[in-house]
């Protein structure tokens, strides 16, 4: 008879998608993605503080006036 194959839950990779966002802290600037504040119990830098900005791209848009 054959054993019976078990099967491991498998993870799922994060795919690095085209719309990251980033959030960056107020007091001492370091960069976190939004994925990585999921993962933590509360949302706090590793400087303690918890006020964050979120960062945008450097792209400016123009809208065109009627």
């Amino acid at each position: 008879m054959s054993e019976p194959t078990i099967q491991e839950p498998s993870i799922q990779e994060e795919k690095p998608s085209s719309f990251s966002v980033f959030y960056a802290c107020m007091r001492c600037g370091t960069r976190v993605s939004q994925s990585e504040l999921t993962r933590l119990p509360e949302i706090k830098c590793i400087c303690g503080f918890r006020v964050f900005t979120k960062v945008r791209p450097p792209v400016v848009k123009t809208v065109k006036a009627y």
